[in-house]
């Protein structure tokens, strides 16, 4: 059975990289499900994240506006990235409108199944923004902790925690990359899309696994069924999740009324090691840049009632898209009372249309880079800090590219770096300044940058204030399972954001 109303499903990867499908290029070829999935939909090779990095990534996605509009940046420091730990005191605001609150209002049942990263505290969660279930946690698996000076991550069931993990009820054995996660995840999926169909409910699933971000891992099912190691055993789970999901909803007859978009909410990692990270393909440098690496996403939509078959795009596109395109495609009215960053796909889905649009490349609170057709211009360009780089961090593992790659914020805004993605897209060789190509495209950027700064309003800054009080000491439900924490006295203080 099926509702009258389209059903949406975005899927989020975490830290997976353009390179990491066999699609586009993957030499392994261990994602057949989703390459599958791009035949049968449409593949796009040019497709943005809205920030190198992935609470402000998601909040972008879930309300179509540029983090620095939403709130998800921070300014404590000039082009610093931020994201939500267990002790950041912001959160996704209540004047934001997420795609849930919208779809909710329109009588969409909505689940979140995986990572939320829009804050922890209970009035950031996600049923208080517009999700009726939600299975997954608040914050990055990182662990394990003591539970005194720092709490393990809660996971919860709906409003309450269902225990703590990776490391106590849900476990991941670290040194192992081992966890059943994503087989709960996968099970969750499965379920809550059989009982919408049998209750003939039109809703959206925003399934957000986490098991190719750092420290990866995945069951014995696929432990080292990989060629690519550990990450590439966490991403054959993922590929094999999502074509369990599509089989679902064509066994179900669900197919021809569900648009499934699947995208990554940043590149993939570079530090250090490649042993847990992913892969970027052609593109410079990675997570935490605004290089093609760290922004540009593997990215499909997939729907036979909605999607053109078998179509690879070259439009220029944001995840901020899937927020406006979901809301065209449910008929429901996009917002008027805010400045909305993205598109409306549908028809480009349909095989009929492209545009050109300028995608705006923030790092924090500072415009690092813009795209607009095949030209990108970098108004300052940073990797990070001599001080990180020399303790072993970097996000350009073994690349270099002088006066690119730089260990200082650079400030190029009167003679910006600019490369033709077309020719070049690694990014390897800068456009010369006395070409008269150079100099149209500044021009052309100039108009465009300033049209973007005339609408820009900067939100809240969500990422300056950071306190162990507001720590996952006792979630929702803690008592329940006697799993409460003390809690320590308040210690305010600015965040300290090292990239």
């Amino acid at each position: 059975a099926k509702s009258a109303k389209p059903n949406i499903i975005f899927m989020l990867m975490d830290d997976m990289g353009w390179g990491d499908l066999g699609i586009n290029g993957e030499p392994s070829m261990e994602t057949t499900n989703l390459d599958q999935m791009a035949k049968e939909g449409m593949l796009f090779t040019d497709f943005y994240s809205a920030n190198p990095l992935c609470s402000p990534s998601r909040a972008a996605m879930l309300t179509g506006r540029l983090p620095i509009r939403n709130g998800f940046y921070t300014s404590n420091y000039h082009g610093h990235n931020g994201y939500t730990p267990q002790n950041i005191v912001g959160g996704i605001p209540d004047n934001e409108l997420l795609i849930s609150e919208l779809l909710q209002n329109a009588g969409y049942t909505n689940k979140l199944i995986g990572k939320w990263h829009l804050g922890h505290q209970q009035q950031y969660l996600p049923l208080k923004h517009g999700f009726h279930e939600w299975f997954g946690s608040p914050n990055c698996h990182f662990g394990p902790y003591d539970d005194k000076t720092t709490p393990n991550i809660p996971v919860y069931n709906n409003t309450e925690m269902a225990g703590r993990w990776y490391y106590e009820e849900f476990t991941i054995e670290e040194h192992k990359y081992f966890s059943n996660m994503t087989q709960y995840y996968i099970e969750e999926a499965l379920e809550f899309i059989e009982r919408m169909s049998s209750e003939e409910k039109p809703f959206f699933l925003y399934w957000a696994p986490d098991a190719t971000h750092s420290p990866v891992y995945s069951s014995a099912m696929f432990k080292g069924a990989s060629r690519r190691g550990p990450y590439g055993d966490a991403v054959m789970e993922l590929d094999y999740g999502v074509g369990k999901i599509i089989n679902l909803l064509k066994s179900l007859g669900l197919d021809q009324n569900t648009l499934v978009f699947f995208s990554s909410d940043n590149g993939a990692a570079m530090i250090g090691s490649a042993f847990e990270n992913g892969s970027n393909g052609p593109f410079l440098c990675g997570k935490q840049t605004t290089f093609e690496g760290g922004i540009r996403e593997p990215t499909i939509a997939w729907g036979p009632g909605f999607v053109k078959p078998g179509q690879v795009s070259q439009q220029v596109g944001s995840l901020m898209d899937w927020f406006t395109t979901a809301l065209h495609l449910a008929n429901i009215p996009v917002p008027d009372d805010r400045f909305i960053d993205g598109m409306n796909l549908l028809p480009v889905l349909s095989g009929d249309n492209s545009f050109d649009r300028p995608i705006f490349h923030y790092r924090g609170n500072t415009l690092f880079a813009v795209r607009y057709g095949m030209h990108k211009a970098h108004y300052w360009t940073w990797t990070n800090s001599w001080e990180e780089y020399n303790k072993g961090i970097t996000f350009c593992r073994g690349e270099y590219i002088a006066n690119v790659t730089t260990h200082e914020q650079v400030n190029r805004t009167l003679d910006p770096v600019v490369f033709q993605l077309g020719r070049d897209p690694g990014e390897k060789y800068s456009m010369k300044s006395s070409l008269s190509e150079y100099k149209e495209v500044v021009a052309n950027m100039k108009t465009i940058v300033n049209k973007h700064l005339e609408t820009l309003k900067p939100g809240t800054p969500q990422f300056d204030w950071c306190d162990d009080a507001v720590m996952n000491w006792a979630p929702n439900g803690c008592e329940k399972l006697n799993k409460c924490l003390p809690k320590p006295k308040s210690n305010l203080q600015k965040c300290v954001w090292p990239h």
